[in-house]
């Protein structure tokens, strides 16, 4: 009998280093990734192809997705999100109905040694993940451990945005009434590692202006000079009174990035 297959599926703006890193990563145990990137960002303006798929290698594995046209609506920001989510069933055609759907946003990396022991034994499943901001090293304990990666398979992606909004590990602790939130979720400790904003204060900036969420836009978060204050004193972007942690890069870790510390050497402390 053939082993059922696994699909990695991410939306992508231009996360070319932690994208290629997610590839090596978990290369092993997925059959194919699925990457979803569109020619406009969501405010709708055009903007380059960003993917660049450095080891070719892993040329038959890696389906690139792109939205040629601009967003039905660019005036709702989540709807937009949304859209390009969606997308990614052009992606999963093929996909057999046990094979293994996975979902994240580009940098959330699921623990390799989860995916490749992964046994649903629920419909739906969550990956806990630890989560570091701005540097490898840098942890966020406020929102460790992070609900990321979800996984079910393909006979029950009722949507992608399904999966990423209503598989939620809140809902195990509902009352049996509330038969609206589906509870049939199964939960993966140290399930990897969220890398959120590893990025020049510049870049950090860019992503603010460019982000689904307007809230974020406004100068007292977008400015370049507050971005880099708030990552040297490690503290939040947004004005919580989080405080950030540098802690050492050790064997926790994935292996790619212990091994090749050399490429991610701006982005550790």
């Amino acid at each position: 009998m053939n082993k059922n297959k696994i699909f990695d599926c991410i939306t992508f703006y231009d996360e070319n280093l932690i994208t290629n890193a997610r590839i090596e990563i978990l290369n092993k145990h997925v059959d194919y990734f699925i990457i979803c990137e569109s020619r406009y960002d969501h405010k709708g303006n055009k903007k380059e192809i960003n993917f660049n798929l450095e080891n070719k290698n892993y040329e038959k594995k890696v389906r690139h997705l792109i939205i040629e046209k601009n967003f039905p609506d660019v005036s709702n920001g989540w709807k937009v999100e949304e859209f390009q989510r969606e997308y990614i069933l052009n992606g999963l055609k093929d996909a057999s109905e046990n094979d293994i759907i996975l979902y994240s946003d580009s940098d959330e990396i699921p623990n390799p040694i989860k995916i490749g022991n992964l046994e649903l034994n629920k419909k739906y499943a969550i990956f806990m993940q630890k989560f570091f901001v701005y540097k490898l090293n840098v942890f966020n304990k406020y929102e460790s451990p992070w609900e990321g990666t979800r996984a079910c398979k393909k006979k029950d992606l009722k949507s992608v945005n399904f999966l990423r909004k209503k598989i939620l590990k809140k809902n195990l602790n509902k009352p049996f009434w509330k038969f609206n939130l589906e509870k049939n979720i199964q939960i993966i400790n140290d399930g990897g590692w969220h890398f959120n904003n590893l990025y020049s204060p510049y870049k950090i900036s860019k992503k603010l202006q460019t982000f689904q969420h307007s809230e974020f836009e406004a100068k007292e978060f977008s400015s370049v000079d507050l971005i880099k204050s708030k990552i040297e004193k490690l503290e939040d972007l947004f004005g919580r009174n989080h405080k950030y942690e540098k802690v050492v890069i050790n064997n926790e870790y994935p292996e790619y990035i212990l091994n090749n510390l050399d490429l991610f050497k701006e982005h550790i402390l």
